[in-house]
């Protein structure tokens, strides 16, 4: 898998003054643009298309420095439709416009070299996993727009916990019929900026069910039918439920005969009276990268 990522950024490399097509990129990497979108993020930090506007723009910078290179050629070249679009995003990435790259004595210049992929040996963290086809069900719950937050308690998603009712509760528990029988986290719909820890996502805590309702003052989520892979751990809370989601990103995934599917990621976690000690998992929609 790292060989075809690295694949995929060669053709980035040679594409940056043209356009980068998807369905090239899916050949090369033998996965969904959408898969490709994700472990990008997941193992690089930034979203892909964060990586393809600051590649061109330092190339951008390295064609300004040479002697009778033109900003609006420049602009054109790297795919901006106007000198104005150009000299912001340049001013953003670096400080000063395009114009006043010349005068670099003035100015800190700035890179931004082609990333490459690598393994690197991790301590042995075990995964217990499981992987389990679902029907179409839905989950009824409370649901809130909540910042991106990859460590520690999101007082948010606190804050939407409490606020449940009494009466939800009720609701809750009476349209329970499916495994877990727990109430579950559902974070979807996440802004662009996921990967740099920016932006928002809906986030919803309700129960898995197949039941035509009634339901009453709860909000709806469809969730589409799909195989699950379901992470289970148990430790200090939230560090370790975290640190699975990275190790599910960094090392399951690349090594994986799977690619993520476009839905929902679920949690839940068992019990809060023991915070050292608390049983947790995760579910993230897949399949196999050969269907």
């Amino acid at each position: 898998m790292l060989k075809r990522m690295n694949d995929a950024i060669d053709y980035i490399e040679n594409r940056l003054n043209e356009e980068i097509e998807p369905r090239e990129l899916e050949k090369i990497t033998g996965t969904s643009i959408y898969h490709f979108r994700r472990m990008f993020s997941y193992l690089s930090g930034m979203t892909l298309g964060t990586y393809i506007r600051n590649r061109r723009l330092s190339m951008a910078m390295a064609e300004l420095l040479r002697e009778n290179v033109s900003v609006t050629e420049t602009a054109f070249k790297y795919g901006y439709d106007s000198v104005d679009g150009f000299t912001r995003a340049f001013k953003e990435w670096v400080g000063f416009t395009p114009s006043e790259v010349k005068q670099h004595e003035s100015h800190k210049l700035q890179a931004f070299p082609k990333l490459s992929f690598q393994l690197t040996i991790q301590g042995g963290m075990k995964m217990e996993y499981k992987i389990v086809k679902k029907d179409a069900f839905k989950i009824a719950g409370v649901k809130k727009r909540v910042p991106i937050q990859f460590e520690g308690v999101n007082k948010e998603i606190e804050n939407l916990a409490a606020s449940i009712t009494e009466k939800q509760y009720e609701t809750m528990n009476g349209l329970k019929d499916m495994e877990p029988y727990q109430v579950m986290n559902a974070s979807y719909q996440f802004d662009e900026g996921r990967s740099e820890e920016k932006g928002y996502l809906e986030h919803m805590i309700g129960v898995p069910t197949t039941k035509e309702g009634p339901y009453d003052n709860l909000e709806l989520l469809e969730v589409a039918s799909n195989t699950w892979a379901i992470f289970s751990s148990k430790g200090r809370f939230p560090k370790v439920m975290q640190d699975t989601w990275a190790k599910i990103a960094s090392e399951w995934l690349p090594s994986s005969d799977y690619e993520l599917v476009d839905a929902p990621e679920l949690s839940y976690v068992e019990d809060y009276s023991n915070l050292e000690n608390v049983y947790s998992e995760i579910w993230i929609a897949v399949k196999k990268k050969s269907e």
